[in-house]
């Protein structure tokens, strides 16, 4: 589209950022990282926010987790959530390489069996990002609310599903749960939130 391509023109090329493309590609991972514009929207919602303790559900390389540390101060630290060994272990390498490899910590396993241990654990964060399997989003939404701080911020990538999500006659799994979550999103009373429509559509809400 001509708005993200202007977008990613101003925001020019990110070596680091390159590089962890790359090294996706290089290990046969799929290229669906988040886009460049949200992610250095990522960067700047962690410092705008003042969090200091981020949790990621979905690593995939990498390239997310860095734009969340970018946005970091020097004591913050990043959970991520992989239920794929090699994702997360390819992740751990780029986050190392970009200096951030002592503040990130990789929870491998199903991601609701990981937050639930992370309640027990009386775990509590400042900053959410999710992208993993969509159909599982509301779930996911109902743990963030569960595991914030007052005030922490969630975000959920994917929100568009490429057109999917806005297209009546698309009904399946992955559609219905995200039109659930996008839906709470901006509507459940405990937040605070909204729909930006860019790129493959980002929700951000604050936790009341």
């Amino acid at each position: 589209m001509p708005t993200e391509h202007y977008v990613e023109q101003l925001l020019g090329q990110d070596a680091e950022l390159e590089r962890v493309k790359q090294s996706i590609s290089q290990h046969d991972m799929p290229a669906i990282s988040v886009a460049p514009g949200y992610g250095r929207l990522l960067s700047m919602l962690v410092k705008m926010s003042g969090a200091k303790n981020v949790l990621e559900i979905g690593a995939l390389g990498g390239y997310s987790g860095i734009c969340l540390m970018r946005g970091l101060p020097e004591d913050g630290r990043l959970t991520s959530l992989e239920i794929k060994a090699q994702f997360a272990d390819v992740a751990w390498t780029n986050l190392k390489e970009a200096g951030y490899g002592n503040r990130v910590d990789y929870i491998l396993g199903d991601a609701k069996a990981s937050l639930a241990i992370l309640e027990e654990k009386g775990r509590k964060f400042d900053f959410f990002f999710i992208d993993a399997d969509k159909e599982s989003y509301p779930v996911y939404l109902d743990w963030a609310i569960r595991l914030a701080n007052p005030g922490a911020v969630i975000t959920g990538d994917n929100a568009l599903l490429h057109g999917r999500t806005i297209d009546s006659n698309k009904n399946g799994p992955s559609v219905v749960a995200m039109r659930e979550f996008n839906e709470r999103m901006v509507r459940d009373e405990r937040l605070m939130g909204t729909l930006l429509p860019a790129y493959d559509g980002l929700a951000v809400a604050i936790v009341k």
